[in-house]
């Protein structure tokens, strides 16, 4: 085997630890992928060479890139709102263990995360969730590793200060997905738009689907006939299968009892890779 196979070989097998920090980090399964993408290319140019642990290495190179995005995702904020604008929105290859990281991540603390600078996020995934520690956080946030776990200490308060935050599959988030499904397959416009926020966003995939709860609730009138309430990788939100195969998956963010936002997975490679589990 070359150089450039072994080379991504050792890639792949950090790929599944990789996806999952970057996805606590980024909250979205696309931007996910292309972090992941991004520490493939670095590590590509630069090759192994010196490194002596290459998981940490590319987890550092993820964590930074991550960083960068949720830096940059916020300044695209401020630029829309002006001095106005408001705060940000509220892994390993063993299935097993995902799925206990997928358990550990749902939906409430998804949302408290966004609640977090970029910086107290960073801290908190890679060392509250990931073990890492701090004198490696510590130049990826450039600071102190005192200062780093300062900033874990503040993002855990926070988390802990949400009850939510600790189920992910509360009752009054499963009546509300219950509810949007019923709605949806009788066709119940006013229903639907009742349970929908006004600035509802539909993603499907990595693209940009419906915006605005009208337009939202037109494209679901009449669909989701499979469609099940389901937790996905501990998101509360829906999945449908058919034949005994998973064809749908999607994540539901809810505020307030409202729907905000929907991302809908259809590609089956990401399904494949999803920890799915039906809400009974």
């Amino acid at each position: 085997m070359d150089r450039n196979a072994l080379l991504a070989e050792r890639f792949e097998e950090n790929r599944p630890r990789l996806r999952a920090v970057a996805y606590r980090m980024l909250g979205s399964p696309a931007e996910a992928e292309d972090a992941v993408q991004e520490a493939w290319l670095r590590l590509s140019r630069a090759g192994d060479g010196g490194v002596d642990n290459l998981a940490a290495w590319l987890t550092t190179v993820v964590g930074r890139v991550c960083l960068d995005m949720l830096r940059s995702r916020t300044a695209r904020r401020e630029d829309t709102y002006g001095e106005h604008a408001p705060e940000p929105p509220a892994g390993g290859p063993d299935p097993e263990q995902e799925a206990l990281l997928a358990d550990a991540v749902g939906l409430a603390l998804l949302v408290v995360l966004e609640t977090l600078t970029p910086t107290e996020r960073l801290a908190f995934v890679l060392h509250d969730l990931f073990g890492v520690p701090f004198d490696e956080i510590a130049p990826i946030v450039g600071r102190s590793p005192d200062a780093a776990r300062q900033l874990a200490s503040r993002a855990r308060r926070r988390v802990r200060a949400d009850p939510a935050a600790a189920d992910p599959e509360t009752p009054a988030g499963r009546e509300v997905v219950e509810a949007f499904l019923a709605a949806s397959r009788g066709g119940e416009m006013n229903r639907l738009l009742t349970l929908l926020d006004p600035d509802v966003e539909v993603r499907i995939d990595q693209a940009a689907g419906a915006r605005g709860a009208d337009a939202v609730a037109r494209f679901f009138a009449g669909r989701a006939q499979a469609a099940r309430p389901a937790l996905v990788d501990g998101v509360l939100g829906f999945a449908a299968i058919t034949g005994g195969e998973l064809r749908v998956a999607v994540r539901a963010t809810l505020v307030d009892g409202r729907i905000t936002a929907l991302h809908a997975v259809t590609d089956p490679r990401l399904l494949a890779e999803m920890v799915v589990t039906l809400v009974e």
